[in-house]
């Protein structure tokens, strides 16, 4: 799958940067080469320090920001694969600074499809997140104008055997800035912080993200696919009584451009949505010959009109007792 192949990672010290490169070096020694693409010097030197350089001689950092296109194009040479997992995501600071969030989180976005076009990239692979769905933040509107490039993306490559998908799913368990970590430090005050009495959040794993990210390069691609994963819900009280029975609650009110209920296919989506034995595809609207790419796969169906995916009214809902052990993965 990836035997003697260059791949390009953006934002590649980021949560889910450190666990595929983690990855790569437990299971994929015949790489070519791995690229690693970020901004930040302190975070690529403190990571280097923690790999085995002379033994993982395919490991390469870079440093270089997505708003720099003559740097990325320096970047992608001899790439075979991409995966852009760069962007800014704190949703209350995408409120009070807009802009840098739109050049980093669109215009970076725009920048690697154009470095991907005008060289000899065969996958590009976007990770996406629930924020996209219907948004009403800052920073959810940036993801989903970025989503909405990548799929449009598939219809300027021309001859070329190049295509460009998304991978979208919820804050990762444990992700610097995810909730767990949050209420572990709060833990030691006593005093828990909750927005909203009612809140639900998608739940996922790192690695289900890193194998969603892989199985995607190595499957057959239409290009123009958003990749949903089927993962669990929790309740955020749950989650706080799961971390410390003992403390105190408060309520804070919801913060700038938050949702109690997050959702990662809409009703409109379920026209063009298709669904498998562990992910919903979300295919482009208005495009036959995708479409009829996954009706001759067998592991997808077309949902029902009117179907959408929320983690309100998710099937599946972890209970204290699975959150604790998920917990126990994150304290000290």
């Amino acid at each position: 799958m990836l035997d003697n192949k260059v791949v390009l990672l953006t934002g590649g010290t980021g949560s889910f940067g450190k666990g595929f490169i983690n990855e790569i070096v437990r299971k994929h020694p015949k790489i070519k080469k791995l690229i690693i693409y970020s901004r930040d010097e302190l975070k690529q030197y403190e990571l280097s320090q923690k790999l085995d350089l002379k033994k993982n001689k395919f490991l390469r950092f870079v440093i270089g920001d997505v708003r720099d296109k003559d740097r990325l194009n320096f970047a992608f040479k001899e790439v075979d694969i991409v995966i852009h997992a760069a962007a800014l995501k704190q949703v209350p600071t995408a409120e009070y600074n807009p802009f840098e969030f739109i050049k980093t989180n669109i215009l970076g976005a725009q920048n690697i499809i154009d470095c991907a076009v005008s060289s000899n990239v065969q996958k590009v692979i976007a990770l996406s997140t629930d924020k996209a769905t219907a948004p009403i933040n800052l920073y959810g509107a940036t993801k989903l104008c970025s989503d909405k490039l990548f799929v449009s993306a598939n219809n300027i490559v021309g001859k070329k055997k190049l295509t460009f998908s998304v991978i979208r799913y919820g804050n990762v368990n444990g992700s610097r800035g995810s909730i767990i970590p949050f209420f572990l430090e709060q833990k030691k005050t006593g005093l828990l912080t909750i927005t909203d009495p009612e809140m639900t959040r998608f739940s996922i794993h790192l690695q289900h993200g890193i194998n969603m990210v892989l199985n995607a390069i190595r499957v057959n691609l239409s290009g123009g696919e958003i990749f949903v994963p089927k993962i669990p819900s929790f309740k955020i009280l749950d989650l706080a009584k799961a971390i410390c029975q003992k403390c105190k609650i408060k309520y804070i009110g919801i913060r700038p451009g938050e949702k109690i209920h997050e959702q990662m296919i809409t009703e409109n989506d379920s026209l063009n949505t298709f669904e498998g034995k562990k992910d919903y595809v979300i295919l482009p609207s208005h495009d036959q010959v995708r479409r009829n790419f996954y009706l001759k796969n067998k592991d997808y169906k077309p949902v029902k009109k009117g179907f959408s995916y929320d983690s309100k009214n998710n099937n599946t809902f972890l209970s204290i007792r699975e959150l604790k052990e998920i917990i126990s993965l994150f304290e000290k």
